[in-house]
């Protein structure tokens, strides 16, 4: 039932106290870098389409927010067949004049990582919220310079922290809250598939992740993720050690040219958490798919252990725990699987790119403060820095607490 349907009946049953109507508000937002795979399936289609498409969202107060999307890029015949396909009324190849445009409150970038730093810079300047993609720029120096920006113009900042919204991990932080695992002992992540060289098989990802020039690289591509996952889930990391490969140096681009790939295809880290724990996290664009799902994390903790991934979880506590005893010399027929058992759903999930575009948009109309801010991005981008150092320096890199300052 609708609010304004809900709101006649009420008034009908009591005449002497009409209802107020709802508030609307319409938010205009500037979408940069929707031609893209991600900017386009999730934060276009899934988030912003889905919302308009539904009337928009309610907020705590009462007030209905609907948005309206600018569509921003650099062709502008990919635009048009864009917004005449999801009748999208405004597209523009002019980002200065978008931003110049005061109808267009939030500034949303969805652009390479080259690109990403110079036209956030605009957007602070012009005044405009900023919803951004990760990693915030290409250097922690220049990330932190953003997050400055932003706050002495009195900008509200917000970073896509995707992960945490997958429903395998809303799970395991339902674990986490209620005490299941006891002290956190460690936490072992494996992320990653095989992406085909491009020569037999056309690549599934676009050539410049593998090459540094263009700001490829799956350190910088995941260990921003990593970051946000650990310190909000597990606790702040506070040391890094890891190695980093070019696994596949001859890969084919989408021309099916052949290039020598520069950047790491493979990324394996050792991360010293706040409180104790350790985690460890494998990253692979090499790695043939033996797990239940892409990204898969092993928790164990001293009352009982999980296994979590995209969407699936399962647990098993101390008492239900085997004793397992090592002899190479007989064949071992107890079937550990079984000894796990599921964790329920017992709620909807929506899309998580969806999820926190709503909640960044409540905290935007609301004026309530974001955590996941540019300053928890440069955190992002400080790790995958200090990630790069240790591979290259062959030792561990101390984090040191980040301040806009």
């Amino acid at each position: 039932m609708s609010l304004t349907t809900t709101a006649s009946a009420e008034a009908s049953a009591s005449p002497e106290a009409p209802a107020t109507p709802a508030k609307t508000r319409e938010i205009g937002i500037i979408m940069n870098g929707v031609s893209g795979r991600m900017g386009y399936r999730q934060h276009l289609v899934r988030s912003i389409l889905a919302i308009r498409d539904e009337g928009g969202i309610e907020l705590s107060d009462g007030t209905r927010v609907t948005v309206r999307p600018l569509l921003v890029g650099r062709s502008e015949a990919k635009l048009a067949e864009l917004a005449e396909r999801h009748g999208i009324a405004d597209y523009t190849t002019d980002l200065d004049a978008a931003l110049a445009d005061p109808q267009w409150e939030i500034y949303a970038d969805f652009l390479v990582t080259k690109a990403r730093a110079t036209a956030l810079r605009k957007a602070i300047a012009a005044g405009k919220t900023i919803y951004t993609e990760k990693p915030t720029a290409e250097s922690l120096e220049e990330s932190l310079e953003l997050a400055r920006l932003a706050r002495e113009a009195g900008v509200k900042t917000g970073v896509v922290h995707d992960k945490l919204y997958l429903p395998g991990l809303q799970k395991l932080k339902r674990l986490i809250d209620s005490g299941f695992f006891g002290r956190i002992l460690s936490v072992r992540g494996e992320f990653g598939y095989w992406v085909f060289e491009g020569d037999w098989q056309p690549a599934q990802r676009p050539s410049w992740n593998y090459r540094t020039e263009d700001g490829g690289g799956i350190i910088v591509d995941m260990f921003p993720h990593w970051n946000y996952v650990l310190e909000n889930l597990f606790g702040t990391v506070e040391s890094v050690y890891a190695q980093a490969a070019v696994h596949i140096p001859d890969r084919w681009d989408e021309h099916g040219e052949r290039y020598t790939a520069t950047a790491e295809d493979a990324a394996y880290g050792i991360f010293e958490l706040e409180g104790g724990a350790i985690a460890q996290i494998n990253s692979s664009w090499t790695v043939r798919v033996n797990r239940d799902e892409l990204v898969e994390f092993h928790v164990d903790g001293t009352l009982g252990s999980a296994v979590v991934g995209l969407f699936g979880a399962k647990i098993q506590h101390r008492n239900a725990t085997p004793k397992p005893v090592w002899n190479p010399d007989l064949a071992d027929d107890h079937d550990y699987a079984a000894d796990w058992a599921g964790v329920p759903t017992n709620e909807v999930f929506q899309n998580g790119f969806r999820q926190q575009w709503e909640e960044f948009l409540d905290s935007y109309v609301l004026g309530t403060d974001y955590a996941f801010d540019l300053l928890a991005g440069a955190r992002g981008v400080q790790l995958a820095e200090a990630g790069l150092a240790s591979s290259r320096e062959g030792r561990k890199i101390e984090l040191t607490p980040l301040t806009e300052g």
